[in-house]
């Protein structure tokens, strides 16, 4: 996996929203409850945290692991798989890079990696929000300028949530529906009427927003593939575009943000180059070889072996092995129960049986991933190993039998293999279930009760996705089945992603420390059908949507933790992917004079505060 990673859809840079225990920081810095302030009256602060109050204190100097000291200049290049066809990040069919909204656009808050979820200001100089959550109002701050010198008003967040709402990834129009009304009373002040405050995240999404300039931008085509990068208000330009090649931003000398808090010590360098390689080798090559800087190494056999060159003997190139408090996703091969051959839930959980992770791990990777399970992996929110509490068996009252009875007392676990790669055993137990579910071994093929093959496709995108699917073909050929492994460019692959034109695949879904609104893009019922969409398994059940809406509207921890292990059950007991597995640290390689300035965050991955090290002075003679 390498830096930065493209945009096709809201989860490959995904807000990572939390939820509020009704908590804030007043402008003075006091933490303000909501039982303590009249019902509606709006509390300002300089940001919102969404549990409990915010850790930096008004007029805070920069953001704790942030350097103002860290050197500025030069040029950093990434490098990145793949291609792109679009520099508009909205577009629901296509491929866009995250340059424009990471470098060249803002938003009004900006979130710190150093908390669960804490959104600072940035466009927006200070924020109101009552405690019910009903009403938000945003003021502008007044230095803040498009890169073409024209102030960013009101007026054009109004056309941003606008865009947003209507013309936008599902993610932004399903999320932001949520706003009943919003309005503009002065050029530097927008208020949002919320409804009844119910999804607790929407203020945070609100403020997430990239605010596009209205007098630069066409309503019409706003959705439209377009390599004509957005106006912004952020501190690059979109300098150079080679189709599917390469992409390069300049740091603007006149960027209004310079010295505010959460800025200082940020977007160092002076240029800013995204290289493209279809090649997964050819990516890592290019690596070695010092033509990009950064990269994110997701492979553990290529971490194991294939750093053991000149470059990382000499310094050239350093490794550095970073560990997150946040929760690990779930990564898996996804079953499309859209399609008949998987929509009975006995056929995917035999399936799940025969994917032999102590022999791949062992074999293939060195023994450096753990197994995955649940979505929320190594946090208090993974159901794994804990029986259900009060609070969750209440959220399930109304959904009798929706969580098998094994996965609601915390006894389930993934399926352990002897190691073998032939385990006997695990193979009983699927061809039990594929005959209750009308498949029977006949001539050496598994076939339904019509005498119809089982068998289907695993589309994939790399050779390392390549090299896993084969091995869990050749356990499923065991019992019959009879799975193809299609490896596709990276173009057709996304589209056929968006179109859910898909047997199976292997995706990641990340998580938050909070995970909230993202979710309902994964999981909801509504998502199902729509394009674009990250509902990549075609979930449909009410019980998940309940859960869903738990997770809004939950106030106190307690509360929240509950519906997250409720939405985790009733996932595993769908049996909607094969659980694969997760690595527990992020492996890091850098060119050596390139830097995360400033200390790790708690949190996630900051490369904002990449720096490029000055030249060190030619040695005297």
């Amino acid at each position: 996996m390498d830096l930065p990673r493209l945009i096709v859809t809201p989860s490959r840079r995904e807000f990572s929203l939390l939820l509020a225990l009704g908590s804030f920081a007043t402008a003075s810095g006091r933490p303000a409850h909501a039982d303590s302030v009249p019902a509606g009256q709006a509390i300002a602060s300089h940001a919102i945290a969404m549990h409990g109050t915010p850790a930096l204190q008004p007029g805070f100097g920069h953001l704790p692991y942030a350097d103002p000291k860290a050197p500025k200049g030069g040029r950093i290049v990434l490098g990145i798989q793949g291609t792109f066809d679009s520099l508009n990040p909205l577009i629901v069919l296509g491929v866009a890079p995250d340059a424009v909204p990471k470098y060249v656009q803002q938003s009004l808050l900006y979130r710190s990696a150093d908390e669960p979820f804490t959104a600072y200001g940035l466009l927006a100089s200070q924020v109101e929000l009552d405690p019910d959550r009903t009403m938000l109002a945003f003021e502008i701050d007044p230095r803040a300028t498009f890169s073409d010198g024209k102030p960013v008003t009101a007026e054009d967040v109004l056309f941003t949530f606008e865009m947003l709402k209507t013309k936008g990834k599902p993610y932004h129009r399903a999320s932001l529906s949520g706003v009943t009304g919003a309005s503009a009373p002065s050029p530097r002040r927008v208020v949002f009427a919320l409804g009844d405050g119910a999804n607790r995240e929407l203020p945070l999404m609100i403020g997430a927003m990239p605010i596009f300039a209205k007098h630069a931008t066409d309503a019409e085509t706003f959705g439209d593939t377009s390599f004509k990068p957005a106006l912004g208000s952020g501190p690059y330009i979109v300098s150079e575009v080679r189709p599917g090649e390469s992409l390069t931003l300049k740091r603007r000398k006149d960027f209004w943000g310079e010295e505010l808090p959460v800025m200082r010590g940020l977007f160092n360098a002076d240029e800013i180059r995204y290289d493209f390689y279809r090649d997964s080798n050819a990516l890592f090559e290019a690596f070695k070889a010092g033509l990009y800087d950064l990269r994110l190494e997701g492979d553990p056999t290529r971490w194991m072996t294939g750093y053991d060159i000149p470059a990382v003997h000499d310094g050239r190139i350093r490794r550095e092995t970073l560990h997150f408090d946040t929760p690990k996703g779930m990564t898996g091969l996804v079953f499309n129960t859209r399609r008949p051959i998987f929509a009975d839930i006995r056929v995917r959980e035999a399936l799940g049986l025969l994917f032999d992770f102590e022999w791949v791990n062992r074999n293939l990777f060195h023994g450096a991933y753990r197994r995955a399970g649940s979505f929320f992996s190594d946090s208090d929110l993974s159901a794994l190993g804990v029986p259900a509490d009060a609070r969750e068996t209440a959220l399930l009252a109304a959904f009798p039998g929706a969580v098998r009875e094994d996965i609601l007392a915390g006894t389930w676990r993934p399926s352990e293999t002897d190691g073998s790669g032939r385990d006997r055993e695990q193979a009983r137990r699927a061809l039990d279930l594929l005959k209750d579910a009308g498949f029977t071994l006949q001539d050496g093929a598994l076939r339904n009760g019509k005498g119809e093959p089982f068998s289907f496709e695993i589309m994939v995108t790399s050779r390392s996705q390549e090299r896993l699917a084969l091995n869990f073909a050749q356990s499923l050929g065991r019992l019959g089945i009879a799975a193809q492994v299609r490896l596709i460019d990276d173009v057709q692959y996304w589209r056929r992603l968006s179109a859910f034109d898909f047997d199976m695949i292997q995706w990641t879904w990340p998580a938050s420390a909070s995970p909230g609104n993202e979710q309902i893009g994964r999981w909801g019922s509504a998502n199902a059908a729509r394009r674009g969409s990250l509902n990549y398994a075609g979930v449909k059940s009410p019980a998940i949507d309940a859960a869903l809406q738990g997770l809004l509207k939950a106030r106190e921890r307690e509360d929240f933790v509950a519906a997250a292990r409720v939405l985790d059950r009733l996932l595993i007991s769908g049996f909607y992917v094969v659980p694969l597995y997760y690595l527990p640290d992020t492996w890091l390689a850098l060119a050596r004079d390139v830097v995360l300035s400033g200390r790790q965050p708690a949190y996630f991955l900051s490369t904002e505060t990449l720096a490029r090290l000055p030249a060190a002075p030619p040695a005297a003679n």
